[in-house]
């Protein structure tokens, strides 16, 4: 089982339009309301691809409790914890062109009794998992070691783990040792303090994150594809010519389908390219939504991975 947990869950609200304009007009195509946050993105796609997996995530207030409403409907294995702040929301906008406008909510700040209530129920599921995923960014003047602090505890039951965070919580968690760190290039640009824009900068990047403490690194680098490093080498994975869509979440795909490809036993390049794959089909679908199992399969014979 895959134990999935998002800090700072949201309800997303993603609107459709032809082109995003200033200034003038412009019609909504479409509308979509999800429960969001990287950790539920990441367990809806490993409940539709039929992996075992369990999501941990705090609830509160009426956002909370439609939130819940929401969740309810996917049939998602869940622990939500009661907390007396707001679930927060989030809003995007997406046009055909693909350009995007995003405004997320920073949440509310956990109590030292709330954060405990999490990791309790973190330890609670731990013996029957495989994996733990931690997944997006931390509610305000939470300890930003506390990514760190699962990531140790996650170690002593046998437990493999994933980081896909950003700031102090990515840098403190990397040194904890993660199995699978998954940033994106501006994640990695702030981490390292530098700018990443070729292959051989990438791949160098990549390696550095390895160094500060991740066994394996999937860095995602928007249209130009993804690197991956792990004991044996470098690769990157070229993506082919598709359709723009929407790529909000495709790296929520990215995460899970690379951890659900290590936890069936893949080789790391396998679950590489398949992660890629679904991640790049998602992309090219409009609106928030996720590939199926045939379109990744579809996508996955055009991915082509070179060694760097």
């Amino acid at each position: 089982m895959i134990l999935t947990v998002t800090m700072n869950p949201a309800i997303d609200f993603t609107i459709a339009t032809s082109r995003i304009v200033y200034d003038d007009h412009s019609f909504i195509l479409a509308e979509q309301e999800h429960p969001g946050g990287k950790g539920i993105n990441a367990a809806q796609v490993i409940h539709a691809y039929s992996g075992a997996v369990h999501a941990i995530a705090p609830i509160g207030g009426e956002t909370g409790q439609r939130f819940a409403r929401l969740l309810d409907a996917w049939q998602i294995p869940v622990t939500l914890i009661p907390v007396a702040g707001e679930t927060r929301r989030n809003f995007a906008i997406t046009d055909q062109q693909g350009l995007m406008i995003k405004l997320d909510q920073t949440g509310t700040k956990l109590s030292g009794e709330e954060l405990q209530r999490i990791e309790e129920a973190v330890h609670k599921h731990l013996p029957q998992a495989s994996w733990l995923m931690l997944n997006g960014s931390l509610p305000p003047a939470t300890p930003p070691d506390f990514y760190a602090r699962l990531i140790r505890l996650a170690r002593e039951h046998g437990v493999s783990t994933t980081l896909d965070s950003s700031g102090e919580a990515l840098r403190l968690g990397l040194e904890a040792g993660p199995t699978l760190a998954k940033p994106n290039r501006p994640e990695a640009e702030r981490l390292l303090d530098r700018t990443i824009l070729s292959e051989a900068q990438a791949g160098a990047a990549a390696r550095e994150i390895q160094k500060i403490g991740a066994e394996k690194v999937v860095l995602s680098m928007g249209s130009q594809g993804a690197i991956g490093a792990w004991e044996e080498g470098l690769l990157r994975a070229v993506l082919p010519a598709v359709q723009t869509g929407c790529a909000i979440g495709a790296g929520d795909v990215l995460a899970a389908i690379c951890v659900l490809g290590l936890a069936q036993k893949k080789s790391f390049p396998e679950a590489f390219r398949w992660a890629v794959a679904a991640a790049t089909a998602a992309a090219s679908n409009p609106g928030l939504t996720f590939a199926p199992p045939d379109q990744t399969e579809q996508m996955r014979t055009q991915i082509e991975l070179r060694s760097i």
